[in-house]
């Protein structure tokens, strides 16, 4: 397994699961410091055309006291390079199940100009967001 200084990952992180903590826990694992973007309310809503649940100052604060997690600010952009010219980082951690998505291949393209690495990690199954607000709507 690669070691790398600096990991940053990225998400909204609305309704907290255990998929969203098996992340980081993963992504901490192949780094000694970890930073963690979380999209803010307006870019969710641009980008998912939906309104997050919990409010990007309560994702903040719950990611923040994450023991694996080490820096957390709000973002309002998915583009990694940009998020690269403020924020320094050696490689970008997502899970495996955006694997082979236009936007991840773009985003590997970009990225390794700048000689960052993406790691894919391990999607847990049976739980997302989207699943959790399926479920309620029931």
């Amino acid at each position: 397994m690669k070691r790398y200084k600096i990991g940053y990952t990225q998400g909204t992180y609305d309704m907290f699961h255990i998929g969203h903590l098996n992340l980081l826990n993963h992504a901490k694992e192949y780094c000694d410091y970890l930073i963690v973007g979380i999209n803010s309310d307006m870019l969710v809503t641009e980008y998912k055309h939906k309104v997050p649940i919990i409010n990007e100052f309560a994702r903040y604060e719950i990611i923040k006291n994450i023991k694996a997690v080490d820096n957390a600010f709000l973002v309002n952009t998915l583009d990694k390079a940009e998020i690269l010219k403020n924020v320094k980082f050696d490689a970008i951690f997502i899970g495996d199940d955006w694997r082979g998505n236009q936007r991840w291949i773009e985003t590997e393209r970009e990225l390794s100009r700048y000689d960052i690495d993406v790691v894919y990690l391990p999607h847990t199954e049976g739980i997302s967001t989207t699943l959790i607000r399926t479920m309620i709507n029931k």
